[in-house]
């Protein structure tokens, strides 16, 4: 008979904590814990005195979840201190908490155990797992160097056009740098990039940081290798470049008819200003929050079109949020799969399994309750209308920062409920479901098959 050892208690415990998706969640966890602390001091604001601590934890949650949603004014409200802050949480965020955890990890021991290398591929969607130190290496390489080219194109262009002094318009050119790529949406400016919304050189630097930023890192290293051989792609490479072009040219073909005679919006632009507005709106709802245009004039139709692009976002394993292209792209080949009474889902000459697709339905689902359960309680508690409150609850959950103009005027109790659609908006719905649990439970038997009436 085998001889039983009973594990310590302090061992039970922490090996509760071993999944990935829990480690994560507590490691996002605490950088807003962290984030709002520094906030609440009387350094990080202008006037000296502490900032409420709902406003404090509203603007980290925002700024580790990379949103730019923000009930204070970050240019005005905000020290220098705190703007530091903030930004610092923007990186930790954009990059991921486990990125640079497994980065210090290395430089300090250049070691890196095998538990390590599961919580850092969890984190950058790494597909290889013997290669996590590379990866991370590139990341971060990739997003500095990034990061300093659009900080070095604004800074020129803030000093020369705009006449500001090169102090100002570095640091003007850095922390939008920084904002852009991380698809974060803070802006020193009270009206984020409206100031600037004839001006292609801001306009498509700024627009192209986001891109950038949000393809996702895979598919960007995927890219800088193969892009001469589109045959040798990837799925994920596949769906994310073919829909992120088609929303970019079908997003500013929509709101640049739409807002076309808006006074308040694109109306008195001339013909290209129009379109380069068209263009940075269609960019910016793929989850960064710069506005160019007044959001809160905008048409119910652009809302509604927004409300669709913020939904879908940006690429996997990037800086963007939402449910991702590549699962709404997965799930548009299972529909056209299932229309055409084909077994299998196929993306070129690649089979999609089923698990994949499970996974893209749970997260489709998991996410549309989250945001009409947001935007019914959001309806009980604020005096505003559906469109409104539907656009606050899509721009926080897939972490876009865009806004009508409410944040600042909800009530606690609604703030309360952003932060924690941000919160679940950026490590996932499945990730957190999984975060929650403390094992997998896999079923040891298999129950009879019966089909049921569907539709």
């Amino acid at each position: 008979m085998p001889l039983l050892i009973r594990q310590p208690v302090w061992r039970r415990r922490t090996d509760r904590y071993r999944h990935p998706a829990q480690v994560i969640t507590i490691g996002f966890a605490v950088a807003v814990a962290f984030g709002t602390a520094l906030l609440s001091l009387p350094l990080a604001s202008r006037s000296g005195h502490r900032t409420e601590l709902m406003d404090a934890l509203f603007t980290a949650t925002s700024a580790v979840c990379v949103t730019g949603l923000v009930t204070v004014d970050t240019g005005s409200y905000w020290s220098g201190f705190g703007q530091a802050v903030i930004l610092l949480l923007i990186q930790a965020g954009g990059l991921g908490i486990m990125t640079l955890a497994t980065l210090f990890t290395v430089l300090l021991s250049r070691r890196l155990g095998l538990r390590a290398r599961f919580l850092a591929q969890a984190e950058t969607k790494s597909l290889d797992l013997t290669d996590v130190r590379g990866v991370v290496r590139r990341i971060v390489l990739f997003s500095l160097v990034s990061e300093a080219v659009v900080a070095v194109v604004l800074t020129v262009r803030f000093a020369t056009a705009y006449d500001e002094p090169f102090t100002t318009a570095l640091y003007d050119g850095v922390f939008h740098a920084i904002s852009a790529f991380n698809n974060a949406g803070f802006s020193t400016r009270a009206d984020s990039m409206i100031g600037y919304v004839t001006d292609p050189w801001i306009n498509l630097t700024v627009a192209a940081a986001v891109i950038l930023g949000g393809l996702g890192f895979p598919v960007v290293f995927e890219l800088a290798r193969t892009w001469r051989r589109p045959a040798l792609w990837s799925v994920m490479t596949r769906i994310t470049v073919a829909l992120t072009v088609a929303l970019l040219a079908l997003g500013t073909i929509v709101f640049t008819l739409a807002e076309f005679s808006n006074p308040r919006t694109l109306g008195p632009l001339d013909g290209p200003g129009k379109l380069l507005a068209g263009f940075f709106a269609a960019t910016m709802t793929r989850t960064a929050g710069f506005n160019s245009v007044d959001v809160g004039a905008m048409r119910p139709e652009s809302l509604l079109a927004s409300d669709v692009l913020m939904f879908i976002g940006g690429g996997s394993a990037g800086t963007a949020g939402g449910i991702k292209v590549t699962t709404f792209g997965l799930l548009a080949f299972v529909l056209w799969s299932e229309m055409r009474g084909e077994t299998h889902v196929n993306v070129g000459r690649r089979r999609v399994p089923a698990s994949n697709q499970r996974q893209a339905l749970a997260i489709v689902l998991l996410s549309v309750g989250a945001v009409v359960a947001a935007a019914f309680l959001l309806l009980a508690i604020t005096p505003y209308r559906l469109d409104v409150v539907l656009f606050e609850a899509v721009s926080a959950f897939a972490t876009v920062g865009l806004s009508t103009g409410i944040t600042g005027s909800l009530p606690p109790e609604a703030d309360l409920l952003l932060v924690a659609l941000m919160f679940t908006g950026r490590i996932g719905p499945l990730t957190l479901a999984s975060a929650l649990a403390l094992r997998d439970r896999n079923r040891r038997f298999e129950l009879p098959e019966e089909r049921t009436i569907v539709g």
